[in-house]
């Protein structure tokens, strides 16, 4: 069953809303991209982080553990693209929805 995080990501990816939330005691600000399962089985996401704190330079792509976020909050913004997709994500290995094919190719 999907934990409560990962339903507000999902919603997140759906309506292309950024999310807010606090990611390994770290404040973080996203736009989520591909959401599933990592080859573990837990719940990931991979998001394009654009502001708040980070052990490295920002903007970058992140994949996170959806068990270590808290404080969730969805919010209307610029929706951030990322970087460049030179090589293939390894962060989802079965994915339950990718914005770029599941939500963008529908309009």
């Amino acid at each position: 069953m999907p934990s409560a995080s990962y339903a507000l990501f999902r919603t997140a990816i759906l309506t292309e809303q950024q999310v807010v939330c606090i990611y390994d005691d770290r404040p973080r600000e996203l736009c989520p991209h591909i959401i599933g399962r990592n080859k573990s089985g837990e719940q990931v996401v991979l998001a394009w982080q654009f502001a708040g704190e980070s052990s490295g330079r920002l903007p970058q792509w992140r994949c996170l553990r959806l068990a270590h976020v808290s404080d969730v909050e969805l919010r209307k913004g610029r929706w951030h693209e990322g970087g460049s997709h030179r090589s293939q994500q390894t962060c989802v290995s079965e994915i339950d929805l990718d914005i770029n094919i599941h939500v963008r190719k529908r309009r």
